[in-house]
């Protein structure tokens, strides 16, 4: 694996920003009023395209570097689904705890932001989910639940990630600074906690697969089940938020669930990285 170009760490990271801003201008410049259009024109220009053409710059085999043409194998993909069905009542209880989290009074201004960016998010998300029509449900889930998967991964883990892991930072830090970005540039901060862990989880299991579509698989089904059961909620079939409870205590009662939940998930975590190893592409 050789590089095309040798140069150093934030050069290799401004190239990527700088294509992702121009990725960002090609899409307000092509914008489009329909919002899944919208969300696939600036999943393609921002972030897949970017990640593409900044690892072929940096390397003469870029999808092999970014681990695109490795299957992740069946014992992969069986762990992604049972990873996330028995961490959810433990993802749950996290959300919810950093939703209930608020700064101190002098940083009131801030937080008053903060409120006003995740009122703005949930607005937009609320839009994106308000349908009723099977070719509606299917739109959706191709662009928020596969698309969205594909891309954040492509450009996350696929070109970043893998991009630090090259340098002196290493494979830990890398997966760790990686998640923090990932979480960070959603600006949805009283959902920070629970998407670093998030990306904790999607990057760490690129480096034990060796394969970016893991990862791609884990995202598009945790964005898949969420555009499901909207679609479940608007025709009556499931109550308001189901699901979204599992695992949350009642006032004064100990959350039993949601710690057994991540003690599981921390075993499954902890088996796959013995079973896996540390690798690279």
């Amino acid at each position: 694996m050789e590089r095309k170009i040798n140069c150093k760490l934030s050069t290799r990271l401004l190239i990527l920003l700088c294509l992702m801003g121009l990725g960002a201008i090609v899409s307000v410049l092509l914008a489009s009023k329909e919002l899944l259009v919208m969300l696939t024109i600036q999943d393609i220009m921002v972030f897949i395209v970017p990640a593409v053409v900044a690892m072929a710059i940096f390397y003469k085999r870029p999808l092999h570097v970014m681990c695109l043409d490795r299957a992740p194998g069946w014992t992969a993909i069986v762990l992604v689904i049972l990873f996330y069905i028995i961490s959810l009542p433990a993802m749950n209880w996290l959300v919810e705890l950093n939703k209930s989290m608020s700064l101190p009074a002098w940083m009131s201004g801030i937080e008053q932001a903060m409120q006003r960016s995740e009122e703005a998010a949930a607005e937009t998300t609320a839009r994106l989910l308000d349908f009723k029509s099977v070719g509606m449900l299917i739109a959706c889930t191709l662009v928020v639940g596969f698309l969205a998967g594909l891309s954040e991964e492509t450009l996350f883990r696929g070109a970043m990630q893998r991009t630090m892991q090259d340098s002196r930072l290493g494979t830990h830090a890398a997966v760790w600074i990686t998640a923090i970005i990932f979480s960070a540039i959603h600006m949805q901060f009283y959902g920070f906690i629970p998407r670093m862990v998030l990306g904790l989880w999607l990057g760490y299991l690129l480096v034990w697969t060796r394969s970016l579509w893991a990862p791609i698989i884990a995202h598009t089904l945790n964005n898949t089940t969420v555009v499901v059961m909207s679609f479940l909620t608007g025709r009556g079939y499931i109550p308001e938020g189901y699901g979204d409870t599992l695992g949350l205590p009642s006032p004064g009662v100990f959350p039993w669930l949601a710690v057994a939940s991540l003690i599981a998930s921390l075993a499954i975590a902890l088996w796959a990285a013995r079973h896996y190893g540390v690798r690279s592409c």
